[in-house]
């Protein structure tokens, strides 16, 4: 039988998900490694839910514009934001912000290594986590688990390496920016510049890559020394360091 009645706020409740319990909370973290994995917007379960709530209305607000006038800057400016005031709190791990020794002769006469923890490689050099070759990026962002209770594997690349030749894998971070372009976090190119420009002595070859996403302790009690021993053995006078 045909009835007036409108139908009640409760069951005219938008869901969130359309599982009909999803929290705001809940949809935040689901960004981490959860149902709506995106590494790119992880932060919103580091950070608080009110960052998050904020956030999201802005960037919504600012879609409005990107329609209207097709700029992106603010959106990145956003991001940039709330991603440093997610992460801005304290971590697991401490680390000592000075140098490790003091470096005794100007940087344009030193020998400069390259050392980064973005997960880069020369094609044909897979490192093979676990053993395993040619692992993609989605299947590794479901490893992290793995990963944090691995040892790291150091990557060398020759600073030679063609841009369509380096590789990169890590289910730390979104890499989709530093594989369109290595620079972004694998500066190669730039070193070679600082070199060729004499503001280093000489730009170490090769350049040295691995997955940050590691065992911490091990990595500062065992392996860590002993990649520096193998920089200094190349002839490593001082390294960039480019954590991720």
């Amino acid at each position: 039988m045909a009835t007036n009645e409108s139908p009640s706020p409760e069951s005219s409740e938008p869901k969130l998900g359309g599982a009909g319990n999803e929290s705001f909370d809940e949809f935040r973290n689901s960004f981490s490694y959860g149902s709506r994995t995106d590494l790119l917007f992880k932060f919103l379960k580091s950070g608080s839910e009110q960052l998050a709530d904020e956030f999201l209305q802005e960037l919504l607000d600012l879609t409005g514009g990107l329609i209207d006038d097709g700029d992106t800057a603010p959106i990145i400016e956003a991001l940039v934001r709330a991603q440093s005031a997610a992460y801005s709190g304290p971590g697991s791990f401490e680390y000592d912000t000075r140098p490790f020794a003091v470096l005794d002769q100007p940087v344009s006469e030193s020998r400069v290594a390259l050392l980064t923890t973005t997960g880069h490689f020369a094609e044909g050099d897979d490192p093979k986590p676990f053993g395993m070759e040619g692992l993609t990026q989605e299947q590794v962002v479901k490893m992290t688990d793995e990963f944090g209770k691995a040892d790291a594997v150091l990557s060398e690349i020759p600073i030679d390496t063609p841009v369509s030749k380096t590789m990169v894998r890590h289910g730390g971070y979104d890499i989709r920016a530093t594989a369109a372009d290595r620079n972004v976090s694998l500066p190669i190119d730039r070193m070679i510049e600082l070199a060729d420009e004499a503001v280093v002595g000489e730009f170490v070859n090769p350049a040295y890559s691995f997955v940050g996403l590691t065992s911490q302790l091990r990595l500062r009690k065992e392996i860590a020394p002993a990649w520096a021993a193998r920089l200094k053995a190349a002839g490593a006078q001082a390294a960039v360091l480019v954590p991720i």
